[in-house]
């Protein structure tokens, strides 16, 4: 007897782990609490339940408002990453073989320069930076993956019948790319979009964590591991191991939530 395939369970915990924690970080302040000297350093108790910084403001505070940061800059660093891959992808798949050619020897070029190192490069130049420069920057150096799978994608769909009759009957490129091609190469990069959300958000992280993030009057989770330093110096444990621990949950739920989509679309 043929045995029953295993039936893809959703990642429950995952999805609402990660629906808590966008859901606080959505009603927090997108301003830090103020600053309170006469409180610094204070170790979680009943006043503070995750204590404070150098600086006396409550980290639960920081916590939520400074999710609400890393959040927006994943999210629309992913938007801006996945916008650009479709469209250069499928510009590739519907140009002629030298544009094609062309197009594709320059992703390669830029592909095999890493992208935090491009990331920090442009960064750098821009100086202090705010959530949508950030996002912008981010997801303008991570979208060649996605259009090279979006790109040999929309080839292999050119050639279905149901295409080729779009394209006689003269149906244009976007037309088709609306219609026909998105809606069955979506599978195939659901999971990179997913994971586009992940790597923007682990990027924001070590920008901040070298100073080449938001300025200091806005906080991220990558901002507040950036003042790992002081808390070894000043005994504040609770500065690392909370947006530590907050920043590997999303991290987790993410990635399960990306596996999840790949065995279920079998990618």
């Amino acid at each position: 007897m043929a045995m029953r395939k295993k039936k893809k369970q959703f990642p429950v915990v995952a999805f609402a782990g990660l629906g808590l924690v966008v859901f606080g970080c959505s009603l927090a302040s997108a301003h830090p609490p103020r600053i309170e000297l006469g409180q610094a350093n204070i170790a979680p108790g009943v006043l503070h339940w995750f204590g404070t910084d150098h600086l006396g403001r409550d980290l639960f505070a920081l916590i939520w408002s400074g999710g609400r940061v890393s959040l927006a800059i994943g999210f629309l660093g992913a938007l801006v990453s996945g916008i650009v891959g479709i469209v250069v992808g499928t510009t590739c798949a519907f140009s002629s073989s030298k544009v094609d050619a062309l197009l594709c020897k320059g992703m390669e070029i830029v592909l095999s320069v890493p992208s935090l190192l491009l990331v920090v490069l442009i960064q750098s130049l821009g100086g202090e930076g705010s959530v949508w420069s950030l996002a912008l920057v981010i997801g303008l150096t991570s979208w060649i993956p996605l259009a090279l799978v979006v790109r040999a994608e929309v080839q292999t769909l050119r050639r279905e019948p149901f295409v080729q009759a779009a394209w006689a009957m003269g149906a244009g490129p976007f037309y088709l790319l609306r219609k026909h091609l998105f809606p069955n190469f979506f599978p195939s990069i659901a999971y990179m979009l997913v994971m586009s959300v992940r790597d923007a958000i682990v990027f924001e992280s070590t920008l901040s964590f070298m100073g080449l993030g938001i300025g200091f009057e806005r906080v991220s989770w990558g901002s507040l591991l950036s003042m790992a330093d002081q808390a070894f110096l000043a005994g504040t444990w609770w500065m690392i191991v909370v947006p530590g621990v907050f920043l590997v949950l999303v991290m987790t739920c993410l990635s399960d939530l990306g596996e999840f989509m790949r065995r279920r679309w079998n990618v």
